[in-house]
């Protein structure tokens, strides 16, 4: 009852995806674990429920960094989700592909196989992209569409950016990234669309799938050098299960390289300080942590309503009134309205910062809770940042969190791009497109004019965006985890799938290059099973 071809550790985006294609010929028995459970809270199919699940534990882990100098002691938040679907259930659903530099990258750094030429026909394998264009897909399982609402304030911000000297852009993953349009979102009929949605649902039907929740994996069980199984806890019960093909971990950048180093497989040094034997040296585990870190600007509105008072009392009661009658309105509304996608110096051949417009702002952000009074805010975030960090265990304990230091902003060249990221912003804001709205600017303030005020704005106030990568990294080298086909280095019949494998950041939000790993890998796997 307990043998299987293949074993998943993690439901979320990368699990959904290789459980159903693994399961998809009818060949192989596939078991899927997910320490979460299933994903039945009504907030997930709303698309604004984002803000409820950000701060619930049943769908949230609730990482959090240690306190580090470079971001002032703060400790950041690092939500990742729980459940079948993954992060997807609670992320905002923003759609990004990234440029086709950021998989030549890839390619460059070790993980051959994996520039844009190889990789983008799995994007075009993902998408169901709403409108009509030749370079998206249009038959795959993940809905994508732009935003739906649409507000005079957006509409003022779009023409100051042009105003700026930035094109409008309808497709940003489309032929250029440069430029300013509406968000698209993994969204279809105005409800959030999961990768449980798309990929697992289904397949539960399958025979040969078996998916078990609330099932937390302890530790991989190896002989000698091959990885023969897993050992996984529900409740109180220890359960292990032999996997004759592979074991594949997809429990996400954080919790992959806790596995592998609860497992014993890691830095010798770092798993004898917390008393685990050492069963198979790998310095990379953990290492190469990668995250987009972001400021929030925000302003003070006038002469219109914002989500700040929609989402309050009678508005708030008609809000979702219209959106039982129609899934139309704030409801859609995931994190972001209006994107930029910006060249902080004119030279650069690639935009080199990404914003978010929404015109709502946040008096507690980490809690999600709106002002009272009408406000916007820009994120401000560098696509492609330097800084890396680690995650390490600190226990033998699996229910003990991760030490995880990103190491925000300690590559100048990081500071130096978020800088003119935010004075560029400023400049978009104060153009005579956006006056009628402008109150004055909230934070971080006219009187913030230097490049070391403006660093220390984001130093007190910036946080994570959620998308953290690399901890597993591939490549071909004695750092890489895995090899470019996934393959943990130095052992059989383990990968690692999941956005941990990635050696560099991609330009702009993670889940759809989660996406596209994943699907990639599926076929790797199906190819080495054949052969």
């Amino acid at each position: 009852m307990n043998q299987f071809d293949y074993i998943i550790v993690g439901g979320g985006t990368a699990g959904c995806i290789l459980a159903n294609r693994l399961s998809a010929t009818g060949r192989f028995r596939v078991l899927l674990l997910e320490a979460g459970g299933k994903p039945r809270n009504p907030w997930i199919n709303i698309p604004a429920g984002f803000s409820k699940l950000l701060v619930n534990r049943n769908y949230n882990w609730r990482f959090s960094t240690e306190a580090e100098a470079g971001t002032k002691q703060r400790i950041i938040a690092i939500p990742r989700g729980k459940g079948l679907g993954g992060s997807t259930l609670i992320n905002g659903m923003i759609y990004v592909r990234g440029r086709p530099c950021d998989y030549d990258a890839w390619h460059r750094l070790g993980a051959q196989g994996w520039d844009y030429h190889t990789v983008a026909p799995y994007f075009h394998r993902v998408e169901h992209y709403a409108e009509s264009s030749l370079q998206r897909g249009r038959e795959g399982p993940v809905h994508v569409e732009r935003v739906r609402e649409r507000f005079p304030i957006a509409s003022a911000f779009i023409d100051a950016a042009k105003q700026a000297g930035l094109p409008y852009n309808e497709d940003y993953n489309g032929a250029q990234q440069f430029g300013v349009g509406f968000y698209q979102v993994t969204q279809h009929k105005g409800r959030r669309w999961s990768a449980y949605d798309a990929y697992l649902r289904p397949a539960l039907a399958r025979p040969n799938l078996t998916v078990v929740t609330n099932a937390q994996v302890l530790r991989l069980n190896l002989d000698g050098k091959r990885c023969v199984g897993v050992t996984y806890r529900i409740g109180r019960q220890q359960v292990c299960a032999s996997a004759k093909a592979e074991v594949i971990l997809s429990a996400g950048a954080v919790q992959s390289p806790q596995v592998l180093e609860l497992s014993g497989i890691g830095q010798p040094d770092l798993l004898a300080s917390i008393g685990i034997p050492v069963r198979h040296a790998l310095p990379g585990v953990g290492e190469n942590y990668i995250d987009h870190y972001a400021t929030r600007m925000n302003w003070r509105v006038k002469n219109t309503v914002t989500l700040n008072e929609m989402a309050r009392g009678w508005r708030l009661a008609r809000a979702v009134l219209q959106y039982g009658a129609t899934r139309k309105g704030i409801l859609t509304l995931g994190t972001g309205l209006v994107n930029a996608f910006v060249k902080t110096e004119p030279q650069l051949s690639e935009a080199d910062c990404q914003y978010f417009f929404v015109h709502a702002s946040y008096a507690n952000a980490a809690e999600r809770i709106l002002d009272r009074k009408p406000g916007m805010t820009i994120g401000v975030s560098q696509l492609r940042p330097e800084s890396t960090g680690s995650i390490h265990i600190k226990s033998t304990e699996p229910d003990c969190q991760p030490s995880i230091r990103p190491n925000f902003l300690s590559a100048v060249s990081d500071q130096e791009c978020l800088v003119r990221g935010m004075r560029l912003a400023r400049e978009i804001v104060g153009k005579s497109a956006m006056q009628h709205y402008i109150d004055h600017e909230l934070s971080p303030g006219l009187n913030t004019l230097s490049d070391e005020a403006w660093l220390d704005f984001a130093q007190q106030n910036g946080q994570s965006i959620y998308h953290p990568i690399g901890t597993c990294r591939m490549g071909n080298d004695s750092r890489a985890v895995v090899d470019p086909r996934l393959r943990v280095q130095g052992l059989q019949n383990l990968r690692v799938v999941d956005a941990s494998v990635m050696p560099a950041m991609i330009s702009g939000n993670i889940q759809a290059a989660v996406m596209m790993v994943a699907e990639r890998a599926s076929d790797l796997i199906l190819e080495d099973a054949r052969s």
